[in-house]
């Protein structure tokens, strides 16, 4: 049983110190945010104008107002005593060592004897930072790298020295994946941990591969983004986004700290770069990078003239069979079996990436798992190194690395001698070297899909676009197959399934409504049911309108049955949460919620009267209103309104709360690995509770709600904010 952080403390407001302090508020901690103090008559200046604009940032990176609040600011000079009553000191300071050190000093001299301390930073030493501090603070101090931004992006790396308590390292662990959302990784102290050893490496790659060979930046990033199973940024929009000021500083740091790399050379910067950032061309933030916009036309770099030009024909071969696939291990051996210049591309940055993974270890790691786990959470792959390796052909890959006379270590040869095929094992299990195949603990508070439909036995009943899954304890999972999991008619055929058969099974007691699709459900399927954002201009007597209403009507009756159903019926929601998709959760008696969950009734501009009719939040002002008397309801209703007409999307669930899509006994779990597990447990306390469903308060329309709406819908009809 480890203490929980109530109260926290981040050193530097610039852009990462201030994400940070947000992301512990998002996890309802009381952060301390402190800066230098200004030079003015306002010691607070400095913090001040730092968090406005981080206040701003697109995409935001507080989950509420509420949130915000959470974030007290202050200066070293007038509020350095505050950190005496914190849990856990963040330092995020600039990333000089002596600034860091002289800050360690200071923090000793006035933390709590059990206050835990982490430094934030992407490749310097841990230890050299506590270098001179007691052995009473290096035991409770570590390196903790949060990705960038800390809200959104998974990985958190967390870097011990040899003085730290493990016990520390495992209540921040704990912490941080319950509380934060984290997916945790331990690196060893070594230059840039692990994603950003093995990530910058592989920009290189791409990089190097447009300044010294003969690929465009627009076919690198057709071959590094979402057709290999990686960020549709690919390499050189990423570089853009991450500055390549910021990439050059990393890069230099590297190739400086790594003197005994084989591939040391691949992280020297190439000229080209080093000129971009010299004239100002740092990518997004200064409007132009590898590409810019120009009259609305996305134009890439030209190297020889520094001109930016329109997108040249690739030069790639055909390459719509291997887009075609839909699983990523088949796409990837057949891009790397494709002789054509994408094939060969590909070959190369594979087995270069291979290898060099695999050198790493155990350099700054003993676990292969680990590697893939932080280019997984941190950049965004759908496969590590190793689980691509694994994917192509363990031997395979290794004769072709042989053959390009690419250098493996000893342990991958011992792997091959002994018979390995491949680096995961049953278990599952993971090849370790010295170690062999060594197992890792699920976590218990996890349920994936994937692992449970690869037992048949879990499949009650499926279609084409859906199915029935049994979760264990009487808890039965409807979940969505369909293409973007949208309502289409299977998906609505499984819907209407799952009830008949929880209504004819005694021994379930319940239903959960879940996937793990990057969206829970964006609406209803417009392929199928054609143009209804058009529907008055349909023919009313055609086939096509009739079979429209016929539709439309049989989602309404289900979204009744399963707000009136007599077990409970969860749903688990994450991701786009929109339109039909928003009515359906708004239906469920009971929802669990990601915090990264993005609800609204989006009806390009304007409610849809062909679909279902959207009365939660109305029942949302009616529960918001002091009394049921009209004058008090009105304003409620009158700001629910307007969030429908004008499509508003809740950029999380605690804003989903706050707007009417989700009412305020949903549950919200920061992890979102956690999310079809904790709502398989709110369907049996719900059961175990003797469920049955309560009719909530009824209300209704009076004589002056319908001409108020009306004149709010012609008003915003004629100022053009709904069509």
């Amino acid at each position: 049983m480890h203490k929980p952080f109530r109260t926290a403390a981040v050193l530097g407001a610039g852009v990462m110190g201030a994400q940070i302090a947000a992301h512990l508020a998002n996890a309802g901690l009381t952060v301390h945010l402190l800066d230098l103090p200004g030079k003015s008559e306002h010691p607070n200046d400095l913090v001040e104008a730092a968090f406005q604009k981080a206040k701003t940032m697109s995409p935001p990176i507080f989950y509420s107002q509420q949130a915000m609040q959470r974030v007290i600011l202050g200066n070293y000079a007038q509020h350095f005593q505050r950190l005496a009553q914190v849990d856990w000191v963040i330092e995020a300071v600039v990333e000089n060592l002596t600034v860091k050190q002289e800050l360690m000093a200071r923090l000793e001299k006035t933390v709590a004897a059990d206050a835990v301390i982490s430094t934030n930073t992407s490749g310097l030493s841990i230890r050299a930072i506590a270098r001179g501090r007691s052995q009473s603070f290096r035991r409770r101090f570590l390196g903790t790298h949060f990705f960038n931004p800390p809200r959104y992006l998974k990985l958190l790396e967390l870097i011990p020295t040899a003085d730290t308590e493990p016990q520390l390292v495992e209540r921040l662990a704990k912490f941080s994946r319950l509380r934060l959302g984290k997916g945790i990784v331990v690196a060893k102290d070594t230059p840039n941990f692990i994603a950003n050893r093995i990530g910058v490496f592989v920009s290189m790659l791409g990089i190097r591969a447009f300044t010294e060979g003969d690929y465009t930046i627009e076919e690198i990033d057709t071959l590094t983004g979402t057709l290999v199973g990686r960020p549709k940024s690919a390499t050189f929009r990423t570089a853009d986004l991450v500055g390549l000021d910021t990439l050059l500083y990393v890069a230099d740091n590297l190739y400086a700290a790594i003197p005994q790399d084989e591939r040391r050379q691949w992280f020297q910067m190439p000229e080209l770069c080093r000129q971009l950032v010299e004239t100002g061309s740092l990518g997004a933030k200064s409007g132009q990078g590898f590409y810019k916009k120009v009259a609305g036309e996305i134009r890439s770099l030209n190297p020889d003239t520094f001109g930016y030009e329109a997108p040249r024909p690739m030069r790639l071969g055909n390459l719509d069979t291997i887009e075609q696939q839909p699983d990523l291990g088949d796409r990837l051996r057949s891009l790397y079996r494709h002789r054509s210049r994408a094939g060969d591309f590909c070959r190369h940055l594979t087995l270069e990436t291979l290898a060099y993974s695999a050198n790493r270890i155990p350099e700054i790691t003993d676990d292969p798992r680990a590697i893939d786990q932080a280019l997984c959470w941190g950049f965004g792959w759908q496969l590590g190194p190793f689980q691509i390796w694994d994917a192509l052909g363990f031997d395979l890959v290794i004769e072709d690395m042989r053959m390009a006379g690419l250098s493996l270590p000893a342990w991958i040869e011992t792997m091959q001698t002994r018979g390995a095929t491949g680096f995961y094992g049953p278990g599952p299990s993971v090849y370790r070297p010295g170690e062999g195949y060594v197992a890792w603990q699920k976590p218990v508070d996890e349920l994936h899909l994937a692992e449970m439909t690869a037992a048949s036995q879990a499949t009650l009943w499926h279609n084409r676009e859906a199915a029935l899954l049994d979760l264990g304890d009487g808890v039965a999972l409807l979940e969505f197959r369909s293409k973007a999991n949208t309502l289409s008619t299977q998906v609505i055929e499984g819907l209407e399934m799952a009830l008949t058969w929880l209504a004819s099974h005694d021994d379930y007691h319940g239903l959960v409504i879940g996937n793990e699709g990057p969206n829970f459900c964006v609406g209803i399927n417009l392929a199928e049911v054609g143009k209804i954002a058009q529907w008055d201009n349909l023919n009313p007597f055609s086939r096509t309108t009739v079979r429209i209403a016929q539709l439309l009507s049989r989602f309404q009756t289900l979204m009744q049955q399963i707000h009136y159903f007599p077990k409970p019926i969860v749903a688990a929601i994450q991701g786009g949460v929109l339109g039909g998709g928003c009515e359906l959760a708004m239906a469920c008696p009971q929802v669990v919620a990601a915090a990264e969950t993005y609800m609204g009734l989006v009806e390009l501009g304007g409610p849809d009267p062909g679909r279902g009719r959207p009365n939660g939040p109305a029942r949302w002002a009616a529960n918001r209103a002091i009394t049921q008397h009209a004058s008090d309801i009105l304003p409620w209703l009158q700001q629910a309104f307007k969030t429908v007409g004008m499509a508003t999307v809740a950029t999380s669930a605690y804003e989903a709360q706050a707007l009417g899509f989700l009412n305020p006994q949903a549950q919200v779990v920061i992890n979102s690995d956690r999310r079809l597990y904790v709502a398989k447990q709110a369907v049996l306390c719900l059961h175990h509770r003797g469920y049955a469903h309560r009719r909530g308060s009824r209300f209704r329309c009076w004589a002056t709600g319908p001409t108020t709406l009306e004149h709010m819908a012609y008003v915003m009809y004629e100022g053009g904010y709904i069509k």
